[in-house]
């Protein structure tokens, strides 16, 4: 999708190309993104449209795939994001192919699968899903979203059943478990965004927390939530920090005025467009074209959008 710098994309455990484009929140996130970014991504063998039988379903095997599609997409170097256990897939292939990685954006992570759960109640999930995969996925979607409604709950139960066979869902969920990339967090050496919502309860905050202290060149951004999956609840200043990082470090970020931070600092604040005016001592109508200059510029079409973008971008250089 979209244009621009590579920025392929491992969207966590399961995953069905066609049918999460379907959910609203999942195709506003990606169409975000690919405002800025040629975004690729892809189905895990097993998973999707992908095949599903006589696949290898390692990790090692992910990120031999990843890599061949980053070799497929033609780019010499590009840009990743990876999500919960994407994250470990990405991790492999930034450390241990540093030249192909320009940017890389981690949510949701842990440096050991391990530190998710206690031993037995990584077993009882593993049996659940491999026994029953409607329960298993009602139980695990109860971690990835507390506060879903019945509805999106059912959704969500009802995509992941989709997107996989119990067998497949179950050995790549003990997969992720048994995975510990920790010792190749040194390794990586591209700039590195760790996002991480506070309240989340698949992987606890201060697993991310850690992840990110263990990468020499790598920013913390705490996010507000309780969700797991970063598609879902309040997905914007997720995009917008994404957008300003790998932006920023690509040096294609858009550049705004001193003057249009000034106002951007001020609709982040809450002020209406009088009030900037009166703070900044000029006329209305400047007041509102520094606005428009800056919706232009960024691809916004909301104050909102603004205040996100200007407040993400203090939480990353803070």
């Amino acid at each position: 999708m979209g244009t621009g710098p590579v920025l392929l994309c491992d969207t966590g455990w399961v995953s069905h190309l066609e049918k999460m484009m379907a959910i609203d929140s999942f195709r506003g996130f990606f169409s975000r993104l690919s405002s800025r970014f040629t975004v690729v991504r892809h189905d895990k063998a097993g998973c999707g449209l992908s095949d599903r039988v006589g696949i290898d379903l390692s990790f090692e095997a992910q990120v031999s795939v990843l890599r061949a599609v980053a070799d497929a997409v033609g780019s010499k170097a590009v840009n990743l994001f990876g999500a919960s256990q994407g994250a470990h897939v990405a991790v492999a292939l930034a450390a241990r192919y540093p030249d192909r990685v320009s940017g890389l954006v981690l949510y949701g992570a842990c440096a050991r699968g391990a530190d998710l759960a206690p031993p037995e109640v990584r077993e009882s999930l593993i049996s659940l899903v491999r026994a029953h995969w409607g329960l298993g996925s009602a139980a695990l979607s109860s971690v990835f979203m507390p506060d879903a409604s019945p509805r999106d709950a059912g959704d969500f139960v009802e995509l992941q059943r989709t997107a996989s066979t119990a067998n497949v869902a179950s050995e790549l969920l003990a997969e992720y478990y048994r995975t510990d990339v920790a010792a190749e967090l040194a390794s990586v050496v591209a700039p590195t965004l760790v996002l991480h919502r506070e309240g989340d309860r698949a992987t606890r905050f201060a697993l991310g927390r850690e992840l990110a202290s263990r990468i020499s060149n790598a920013r913390f951004v705490p996010l507000k939530g309780s969700t797991h999956l970063f598609w879902k609840g309040d997905w914007q200043p997720i995009a917008e920090a994404i957008i300003d990082f790998l932006g920023t470090s690509s040096g294609g970020d858009a550049t705004l005025t001193a003057r249009e931070m000034q106002v951007a600092a001020l609709v982040a604040e809450g002020l209406t467009n009088q009030e900037i005016a009166q703070r900044l001592f000029i006329a209305p109508r400047t007041s509102e074209t520094h606005l428009e200059n800056i919706r232009q510029k960024l691809g916004f079409r909301s104050r909102a959008q603004i205040a996100i973008w200007y407040t993400s971008r203090q939480s990353l250089r803070s």
